[in-house]
């Protein structure tokens, strides 16, 4: 089931990071790769929510972090 966060919610579990660290997106359990984050926007309005864009193909989702996420290995 998907699940939306909020921005409060995301700001939270990063500030448990190390804030030097590169951030990435680990997408598609069934084709685990990772992509850099891209541009942040954010749409105001009834609909309003924050669109965070992906930036190209980094590599395959290394199998510790297919673990950690409990998504199947490839």
């Amino acid at each position: 089931m998907p699940y939306e966060i909020t921005v409060r919610q995301l700001i939270r579990q990063l500030q448990t990071v190390d804030p030097d660290l590169p951030v990435y997106f680990a997408i598609n359990p069934d084709w685990p790769h990772v992509h850099r984050i891209g541009q942040v926007i954010e749409i105001t309005g009834p609909d309003g929510a924050v669109y965070i864009a992906e930036n190209g193909q980094h590599a395959v989702l290394p199998p510790a972090v297919r673990n950690q996420l409990t998504w199947a290995d490839v």
